[in-house]
């Protein structure tokens, strides 16, 4: 795929989610200083650009691909228009149909396309029902440097690539207090499978604003889960904002960054908040971290799992949206007061 270094124009494909899009973050950056040579196109979705602004060298090409780019006619065009970019490889760190016509389409021009393995074999081991394989996997920020490893862009992911904080202070927007320790919060997932009950929450937010110096700020997104989290936000009083409506996701990301710690579900919140090396604890249900999902350099100990004596067959799936009957009820195994101790835990070696 060439020599070392011969890439001068790199596109990375990776259209969604938000979470596997910040997984991208501590990778890129390793990338950018062991090759600084680089200039890196990222095709997304226009909305995640807020992710990538403080790393250099890069820029985000937004793919419509509701619109503009909807269908194989409109993946001709977006191919059309990024063969004008004069890119020198294209790495495909998504790995979905759409990519994949891309990659069909990239095979007339000449031009390197490497896509992701995502390990789907050893994933079905992991989930399965009989002879389950449990045992970690390779991470997928492991997978994506095999991506650029196979373009001949070597990297080794170190454990120090942090974004710097955004230049702007933390937003005036919300009432928050001075001198306290921020735990961000963000108990949504894409699948109720993998969430915290919302009365355990309560018990674990509880905790927390009973603890001298404490503000918690609650992290969602669209109607429903505001209204949901602005009811929490009610009951427990002002140490508790919910932040949903209020803020752009430009300023979420400056909140999130200035945080102690973050506390989040095997979603996107958790990487968000890792990509700046805020501690992150996470909670897991029917899905596990050695899927290869956990956030980026944190502790074992910050992945807080489902009782698996009582339910053996998680992880049931990788993604949350199959588990047998009962699974559901996995994440009613840990126990509020352990998620708050180990908040404080943190929060006590993160001033």
């Amino acid at each position: 795929m060439g020599k070392k270094n011969s890439i001068k124009h790199l596109l990375i494909i990776r259209l969604s989610a938000m979470g596997d899009v910040a997984m991208l973050v501590p990778v890129i950056l390793e990338l950018v200083k062991i090759h600084p040579q680089l200039q890196i196109t990222i095709l997304t979705r226009k909305r995640f650009e807020p992710i990538f602004e403080e790393i250099p060298n890069i820029s985000i090409f937004p793919a419509d691909v509701k619109t503009k780019h909807k269908g194989i006619f409109g993946l001709f065009r977006l191919y059309r228009t990024l063969l004008k970019l004069q890119l020198d490889a294209v790495a495909d760190t998504h790995n979905v149909l759409r990519s994949s016509i891309l990659k069909c389409f990239f095979k007339f021009s000449g031009i390197p396309f490497i896509q992701i393995n995502k390990g789907r074999k050893e994933k079905k081991l992991l989930t399965k029902k009989i002879n389950k394989v449990f045992k970690p996997l390779k991470t997928t920020h492991e997978r994506y440097a095999d991506v650029f490893k196979a373009l001949g862009l070597p990297i080794t992911i170190s454990q120090n690539n942090k974004l710097t904080k955004p230049k702007q202070p933390v937003t005036t927007k919300i009432n928050l207090k001075n001198d306290v320790k921020l735990v961000g919060v963000a108990p949504f997932a894409a699948h109720k499978s993998k969430m915290y009950p919302l009365s355990m929450m309560e018990e674990v937010l509880a905790l927390l604003i009973n603890e001298k110096n404490y503000q918690v700020v609650l992290f969602g997104g669209g109607s429903e889960e505001e209204a949901i989290l602005q009811d929490m936000a009610d009951k427990l009083g002002d140490k508790v904002i919910n932040t949903v409506g209020k803020l752009s996701f430009k300023e979420e990301l400056a909140l999130i960054s200035n945080l102690n710690v973050m506390l989040a579900m095997d979603s996107g919140n958790g990487h968000l908040a890792a990509n700046y090396g805020v501690e992150v604890v996470t909670l897991w249900g029917v899905t596990h971290p050695y899927a290869g999902f956990a956030p980026y350099g944190q502790s074992i100990e910050n992945s807080i799992c489902a009782d698996r004596q009582k339910y053996p067959l998680i992880p049931t799936s990788v993604y949350g949206n199959k588990f047998p009957e009962g699974y559901d009820k996995a994440m009613e195994t840990i126990a509020p007061t352990q998620v708050f101790k180990t908040i404080v835990e943190l929060g006590k070696s993160n001033n």
